[in-house]
């Protein structure tokens, strides 16, 4: 028993046979069906940030595949949407602008709000 734990672990089977076969199917089992919560992932960055802001006015960042795809209207439709449930707040949307990199491509939103009275 403890020489087939000392192979294990230094891995000393050779290809194709069926302890090797064996081990991998254990390794990739565990990556696809280990759940997230075993490793406590962290959950990816927001995609809408409140930056600070002087005044009554409220700045968020919108990342880009939030509203990229759509025409300019529907933009200002989808951000209200979007700032409306973010925080529950009663804000209006004043202001949509896009930030550019030094190519002309879209790399995110400034959304400019004032909560509504």
């Amino acid at each position: 028993m403890a020489s087939a734990f000392q192979r294990f672990i230094l891995w000393d089977y050779p290809r194709a046979s069926w302890q090797y076969d064996v081990m991998v199917l254990l390794i990739v089992a565990f990556i696809f069906f280990t759940p997230r919560d075993f490793f406590k992932d962290q959950p990816r960055a927001a995609s809408i940030v409140l930056l600070p802001s002087e005044g009554a006015d409220e700045v968020f960042y919108l990342e880009p595949k939030l509203l990229a795809d759509l025409d300019e209207a529907d933009r200002l439709a989808k951000a209200s949407d979007l700032l409306r449930n973010k925080d529950g707040k009663k804000l209006d949307l004043q202001r949509l602008t896009p930030i550019y990199d030094s190519e002309k491509e879209i790399k995110g939103f400034m959304a400019y709000t004032r909560l509504r009275k």
